[in-house]
């Protein structure tokens, strides 16, 4: 997944993401990166079916995705840069929401389109990250935000 400069990284696959996040089935929300540059942005995308689970409920007769399950879309994609950034691959390291802030919705996601999952680094002091995320389709923009996240350890037992 490196290209020839250490920082940018060319697509990844599922198998990638599987190990460097530790959402999975039906959480997992980012099913391929196109394109990153370590301590600055990724886009990722994540492709949206009628087979999620949410859409039996939400809503009959006319599928939307949930507004906070795009977000979480995003601070996933996050969640895969500040991991990757802070060469933190296969350290076990959970990354946590602390805040969501400016959220934006302005195009219904439906399935069969392709959510492409901007996100740049805003601010990293030591654990905590700031993000700007941007959810488009195509060319419109379908949600927006910046979230604060953390990394940590995962809880003891």
């Amino acid at each position: 997944m490196t290209d020839s400069d250490d920082k940018t990284m060319g697509p990844a696959d599922i198998r990638r993401i599987l190990s460097l996040l530790p959402h999975r089935y039906p959480m997992l929300l980012v099913d391929r990166v196109e394109s990153m540059i370590r301590d600055i942005s990724i886009h990722a995308v994540k492709a949206v079916t009628i087979n999620e689970p949410f859409f039996q409920g939400h809503f009959p007769g006319r599928p939307i995705m949930p507004g906070v399950l795009i977000i979480e879309a995003l601070a996933q994609a996050g969640g895969v840069l500040a991991i990757e950034s802070l060469g933190l691959a296969g350290s076990g390291k959970l990354v946590y929401f602390m805040g969501i802030d400016g959220v934006k919705f302005r195009k219904p996601v439906e399935p069969g389109h392709l959510l492409d999952l901007h996100v740049t680094i805003l601010q990293t002091k030591r654990n905590i990250c700031k993000f700007e995320g941007r959810a488009m389709l195509g060319d419109q923009l379908a949600t927006e935000c910046q979230f604060t996240a953390m990394i940590a350890d995962p809880p003891s037992d």
